[in-house]
């Protein structure tokens, strides 16, 4: 478990080994917390008195982020109030922070919706499923990550015009399969919990809907054709003077314009980055040199922080392309507690080799001049996206099993599975919960999002739509 400890008067989340009892008295433990925060508490959503204002909270995690950028992350919030909730972990983080929690702690990731997850090629080239973004983690309630993830399933059904539903039966049914796999991996060996993957061409088989796994398959087909030498290096790059340089494409991909100081400050960074690693993988970096280095926006919550493209080569014009994302301190730090890393870049690092059954073999971290903190990450690796703008209602239904299944065997590796189970007990009840507070919580996320189009329209916050770009 996560035990917040006192160091120089600040909370510290801490994760702790907590699996010395028979995994049958864990259990009887967990049946006797229900019994404290009951399963059905966690239903509905009603606002605080002293709520803060959700912009204001938005506008406060802007410092420190490069000013050009930041309207587009409001026009990418003002889209719909899916991809405002994208954009705000932290206000929601605020919000989870006064719902009841069973004290319960696992390595949270902080911002899990939908689109958090993804598959990806593993180091054996095998192709797994698995939470995908970590630049929230951090030890917390387990409550937390299931909560935004079933509120991400309802937004979804609403942004698709499904009826409602369908957005209550995804998000009960990602709490049910939660609920069933964390039995299940209750009653595992602590190592086969360890070793516990899920394959994504496994997962595309076993759904029922036969468009919806011919639409899996060809899009596992273009990322598998979609290699970094064949597609992406020159995609994403030019030859000049015998040289191979980012193609700049402003504003989401651009050179800084004091491009040499900015390539020399990396440079210092990826020795630091290279400790990082494991000595074999340091060998194998050893192969490549830093070519050229660009700005890159991705996402929607990162947006205006530093996120650069390093173009790095080998002989034989052989690329490697990785990215190097700014890493600051976790949503659910003012709650949970301070990461126990000084770096975040760690911090985010530690978290995702805790919670994924595979990590990239390139994932570390490093710091740049001025003490800014960054990890670092192969840029495209058999990389593919879900498109949840494509499911429809049996899809998003289908796919919210998948979910909630993964996000149980990501917590179950760093909770304890045993007392997490016997709080959730055999019935439905923190099924419907869940789902009950889904559907309040959305429609909370609808009014902010709302709130964001005034703000727009008033002048407060501006905005810069890319199609205008």
């Amino acid at each position: 478990m996560t035990s917040v400890e006192k160091d120089k008067d600040k909370k510290v989340a801490v994760l702790h080994d907590n699996t010395a009892t028979p995994r049958d008295d864990r259990r009887v433990r967990g049946k006797a917390l229900r019994a404290a925060i009951p399963c059905k508490s966690h239903a509905g959503w009603k606002v605080s008195a002293d709520r803060p204002d959700p912009l204001d909270l938005l506008k406060r995690a802007d410092k420190g982020r490069i000013d050009d950028l930041i309207p587009i992350r409001y026009g990418r919030m003002l889209q719909s109030p899916f991809t405002f909730y994208r954009g705000a972990a932290s206000v929601m983080a605020s919000d989870l922070a006064t719902t009841p929690i069973s004290k319960i702690y696992v390595q949270a990731c902080g911002d899990c919706h939908a689109l958090n997850f993804g598959a990806f090629a593993t180091p054996e080239r095998n192709v797994a499923f698995d939470i995908n973004d970590f630049d929230e983690t951090l030890p917390g309630a387990w409550e937390w990550d299931i909560k935004r993830l079933a509120v991400s399933l309802v937004l979804i059904a609403r942004d698709n015009g499904l009826k409602p539903k369908y957005g209550l039966q995804a998000a009960e049914t990602v709490t049910r399969a939660y609920r069933e796999k964390m039995a299940e991996f209750s009653r595992m060996a602590v190592l086969d919990i360890w070793y516990a993957k899920v394959e994504w061409e496994g997962v595309i088989a076993q759904l029922a809907d036969t468009q919806l796994r011919k639409n899996l398959k060809e899009e596992l087909k273009k990322a598998q054709k979609h290699t970094m030498q064949s597609h992406y290096f020159p995609k994403m790059t030019h030859e000049q003077d015998g040289q191979y340089l980012i193609k700049d494409t402003p504003p989401l991909i651009y050179h800084v314009k004091d491009d040499g100081a900015f390539i020399d400050s990396v440079k210092k960074g990826l020795e630091i980055y290279k400790t990082s690693l494991q000595e074999d993988k340091q060998r194998l970096l050893d192969r490549y040199r830093l070519c050229d280095i660009a700005i890159k926006v991705v996402g929607i919550g990162s947006v205006g922080t530093t996120c650069a493209v390093a173009l790095m080569m080998a002989p034989d014009n052989e690329p490697l392309m990785l990215q190097i994302k700014e890493a600051n301190a976790s949503v659910l730090e003012p709650y949970a507690g301070k990461s126990a890393f000084d770096n975040h870049g760690q911090r985010v690092v530690a978290g995702q080799r805790i919670m994924q059954s595979a990590s990239d073999i390139f994932l570390g971290w490093m710091q740049l001049d001025g003490g800014r903190h960054f990890y670092v990450r192969q840029l495209r690796d058999t990389k593919v996206k879900l498109v949840t703008s494509e499911w429809e209602n049996n899809h998003l239904v289908a796919m919210a099993e998948v979910l909630g299944g993964v996000l149980a065997r990501a917590h179950a590796r760093s909770g304890d599975s045993a007392v997490i189970s016997g709080y959730l007990g055999d019935t439905d009840e923190f099924d419907r919960a869940i789902a009950d507070f889904s559907v309040s919580y959305a429609d909370q996320m609808e009014k902010d999002h709302a709130a964001l189009g005034a703000a727009v329209r008033s002048g407060r916050i501006k905005v810069k739509l890319e199609e205008d770009t």
